[in-house]
């Protein structure tokens, strides 16, 4: 019987790993299609990849020859980045001199101007852009299941809850 083939890489390559205890499937799924919405065809694959403990990192992978690269580390920083924040991060190491459009605007403008807070999920109403509108509801999804979320063993996932 021949032997199996390895699985074709294809690069650059960004994972996405979640804890699936803490229901983040939508959120890594949300961020995977953000990021090809933004790089399409220029980046060689997003992978996501199921995990647990509070697990959530995005990591990205040249070529080959390179080594991985941590690009978030959700308990490194306390928190998920803004979708804006992850793609200039990406941005910055895969493409430097690579303009972000609206995203990169959006921030030169702020920075001339008085800056307004960021919406919370009391705050979104019928004029909030669909970021402000995905992350209410995310931010909603986790205030409701924060004491719920439970581990493979069904214990509850101490390192998923925030404080």
């Amino acid at each position: 019987m021949p032997e199996p083939m390895p699985p074709t890489i294809h690069y650059p390559h960004i994972s996405i790993e979640f804890c699936t205890a803490c229901k983040w499937n939508l959120r890594a799924a949300w961020y995977a299609q953000e990021l090809l919405s933004t790089f399409s065809t220029e980046l060689g694959e997003v992978s996501m990849i199921p995990s647990s403990g509070g697990t959530f990192v995005v990591r990205l992978t040249e070529n080959a020859e390179s080594e991985e690269v941590i690009i978030w580390n959700r308990k490194d920083k306390n928190g998920f980045p803004d979708s804006k924040d992850l793609k200039r991060l990406i941005r910055d190491v895969l493409f430097p001199m690579r303009d972000l459009g609206h995203v990169d605007r959006h921030d030169a403008k702020k920075n001339t101007s008085v800056e307004t807070p960021p919406a919370t999920h009391n705050d979104v109403g019928i004029n909030a852009t669909k970021e402000q509108s995905v992350k209410a509801a995310v931010a909603t999804t986790d205030d409701k299941n924060a004491n719920l979320i439970l581990d493979d063993s069904g214990d509850v996932c101490k390192d998923c809850n925030m404080p």
